[in-house]
C-alpha cells in the first residue's frame, strides 16, 4: 500500500536524517590512537552526538570538551558536553570557546587533537578577537542574520572578529596533529566555511569582511571597523606551517542525505530528480524555481514523468523586512504555495535537518493543493502574512508544522517536492 503524499514526504525527510546520523556516519572516519594524548574538542549541532560516537569507538583514553546548541546536547562521560547560544552567541560560549583554545596549547607531535565540526559551530565558538567584545559580535550576527548574507559572506565576518575561527585553533594547537572530522551543511562543503573553519587554514581577508559589511549596510561598531581595517591578527593562510599536521575530512554532506532520499523515493516507485545540494538564494525567489520546475513535470512530463520527486538542499536566506516569526524552510513553502495557487497533484515538504528552522520550535512544514484554500476558510490572509515573514503562524494554524526536537546533526535544508500522476 503506497502512503499517503504527507507520509511519503516524511520517510524521504527520515531518510535523509538517518544518513547524517553522526553515531553512524562517524565511527568509519575515526583516525588511529596516538603514541600521546587525545584530545577532543568540537562545537556546532552534531557536537554532542559526534563526541558520543568517538567515546563509544575510540579504544583508548580520551579527554576533551564540545560545545552544542541549547537542547541537543547527550551525556557522554569522557568528553564534556557544554550547551550554549545560537544563532546568537552567549556569554556561556565565550567562556567554552576560550577553554577549548587552552585545552589544546602546550601539546607535543606525539598528541592528537580530534576536533569534531558541524554546522552551528560559527555562532557556539565565540570567543572574541583581542580588543572587541562579545556584544560587538553579538550586534553583528543579529545584522548578519536579518540582512540576507548567504553563510560564506558570514563566516568570512566571523572569522574575522574570532580568536579561534579561521584556522586559529588548529594553529594553537601546534605542533600536535589535527584531526578535524567534519559534517556538512554549507553549500559546496567547503571545510573553511563549515562553522567557519576552526582548523582549516582561510582564503578570505579582513577586507573581504569589511566588504561583506559594507554590501549589506551593516552598522557595525567603531572597534570592529578598526579591527578590520587594522588587518591584525589576520587569519592563518594556506601553506602556514602551524596548519602543515591538520587534515580534515568530511564525513557527511547534504548530498548523502538527498542521495538516502531518493533511493527510498525508488523503493516506493518514484521518480527522484535530484536538483541540487548547494541552492543558495532569497527562500521566496527559489521557491519560485521549485514552483516552476513541479509544474513542467505536472503539466508535460519533462524532466521526468509524474508520479515523480524533485529533492534539494543548501541554504536559503530571508531578508528580513517584517514583524512576523518564520525560518527560511517555512517561508519558501509559503512562497512555493502562492506560487502554485493550489495546483493539483503537488504536495512539498521543506525542513531543517538540525530541527531547528531559523529559532522556532519547529524543523519545517508541509504544503499541499489545499493549503492556501484552508487558509482563507480559517480566516488567514496568506498573502499579507508572507509580507510580514511570518510562516510559522500560517502553517502553526493549518496543523501543517514539521516538529521532529533536535536532531543532533545537520546537513542543511532538505527541500522535497512531490507530483503526483494527473487523475484519469
Amino acid at each position: 500500500m503506497q502512503p499517503s503524499p504527507r507520509q511519503f514526504l516524511r520517510e524521504l525527510f527520515d531518510a535523509a536524517l538517518a544518513a547524517a546520523d553522526p553515531l553512524a556516519r562517524v565511527p568509519a572516519h575515526l583516525p588511529r590512537p596516538p603514541k600521546g594524548r587525545t584530545v577532543v574538542v568540537g562545537a556546532g549541532k552534531a557536537a554532542a552526538a559526534m563526541a558520543k560516537a568517538v567515546e563509544d569507538h575510540w579504544p583508548g583514553p580520551l579527554a576533551g570538551l564540545v560545545v552544542t546548541r541549547y537542547g541537543h546536547g547527550l551525556a557522554c562521560s569522557r568528553i564534556k558536553v557544554v550547551e550554549a547560544g545560537h544563532p546568537v552567541p552567549d556569554a556561556v560560549g565565550e567562556a567554552t570557546a576560550g577553554d577549548i583554545l587552552r585545552l589544546v596549547r602546550g601539546l607535543s607531535p606525539d598528541d592528537l587533537v580530534l576536533c569534531l565540526v558541524s554546522g552551528g559551530g560559527s555562532a557556539l565558538l565565540s570567543l572574541p578577537a583581542p580588543g572587541l567584545a562579545l556584544a560587538d559580535k553579538q550586534s553583528i550576527s543579529r545584522a548578519l542574520l536579518k540582512c540576507g548574507a548567504a553563510i560564506g559572506e558570514m563566516n568570512t565576518v566571523r572569522k574575522h572578529l574570532s580568536a579561534i575561527k579561521g584556522g586559529r585553533l588548529a594553529a594553537a594547537a601546534a605542533p600536535a596533529k589535527v584531526v578535524t572530522l567534519v559534517i556538512s551543511d554549507v553549500p559546496g562543503d567547503d571545510p573553511s566555511v563549515i562553522g567557519s573553519g576552526p582548523t582549516t587554514a582561510d582564503p578570505t581577508t579582513a577586507a573581504d569582511a569589511l566588504g561583506v559589511l559594507a554590501k549589506y549596510a551593516i552598522d557595525a561598531s567603531p572597534a570592529v571597523i578598526a579591527h578590520l581595517k587594522s588587518g591584525a591578527n589576520e587569519t592563518p593562510k594556506p601553506g602556514d606551517p602551524r596548519l602543515a599536521r591538520a587534515k580534515t575530512i568530511i564525513v557527511a554532506r547534504p548530498q548523502d542525505a538527498l542521495e538516502a532520499a531518493a533511493a527510498r523515493a525508488r523503493e516506493l516507485g518514484i521518480t527522484p530528480v535530484i536538483l541540487g545540494d548547494s541552492i543558495e538564494g532569497e527562500a521566496r525567489e527559489v521557491a519560485k524555481v521549485h514552483a516552476a520546475i513541479a509544474s513542467q513535470i505536472a503539466r508535460f512530463g519533462q524532466p521526468a514523468e509524474a508520479p515523480a520527486v524533485l529533492l534539494s538542499g543548501g541554504e536559503t536566506t530571508v531578508t528580513v523586512r517584517g514583524h512576523g516569526r518564520g525560518g527560511r524552510n517555512a517561508e519558501f513553502l509559503l512562497a512555493l504555495a502562492l506560487e502554485l495557487k493550489g495546483a493539483a497533484g503537488i504536495h512539498a515538504l521543506a525542513a531543517d535537518t538540525d530541527g531547528i528552522d531559523g529559532t522556532e520550535d519547529n524543523a519545517g512544514a508541509v504544503a499541499a493543493p489545499d493549503s492556501l484554500a484552508r487558509a482563507a476558510q480559517a480566516g488567514l490572509d496568506a498573502r499579507a502574512l508572507f509580507a510580514d515573514n511570518d510562516s510559522y503562524r500560517f502553517f502553526s494554524a493549518l496543523g501543517d508544522l514539521v516538529t521532529t526536537g533536535p536532531t543532533r546533526t545537520n546537513v542543511n535544508d532538505f527541500r522535497a517536492i512531490f507530483i503526483a500522476p494527473p487523475v484519469a
